[in-house]
């Protein structure tokens, strides 16, 4: 995992339309809050997922932007950025290479950890939060901003 303070990797990687997107494009001049979340979509993904959807306006009113990256084909984010009404980009990563970048890989890369970044604009780490299944840090890492 990267640590506070330490720069966040660039990346060019399609979101659910296929539209290519890099961290720069998704900082713009505010935050980015950049999760991470695993291969399925369990109830615990659609409650992560819906929870960030429900808050996107106060954070966008904050400053913060939202997307997440998983492991999972663009048609798959696709259906599940259109089932859950999310506001904000999915990107896809099938090829490992961003999740491998920013450390949030399981032993032997068979699974994408649930990790959060808070990225400010100059791309250094303000915060992480990793936990698999219980969101609670997940949800203290948004809560204030």
């Amino acid at each position: 995992m990267l640590k506070v303070g330490e720069t966040a990797p660039d990346f060019n990687l399609p979101d659910q339309t296929g539209r290519a997107r890099t961290l720069e494009d998704l900082l713009g001049d505010g935050r980015l809050l950049l999760y991470f979340y695993p291969a399925d979509f369990s109830p615990v993904c659609t409650k992560q997922a819906c929870t960030l959807r429900d808050e996107h306006d106060r954070l966008l009113d904050d400053g913060t932007r939202v997307a997440g990256i998983s492991t999972q084909s663009v048609g798959t984010h696709s259906r599940f950025a259109a089932r859950f009404d999310l506001p904000f980009p999915v990107l896809a990563d099938p090829d490992k290479s961003v999740c491998r970048a920013y450390g949030v890989l399981g032993p032997l890369g068979m699974w994408t950890n649930r990790v959060s970044y808070l990225i400010g604009p100059d791309r250094k780490i303000l915060d992480s939060v990793r936990s698999g299944l219980f969101l609670g840090k997940h949800w203290e890492l948004i809560r204030d901003r």
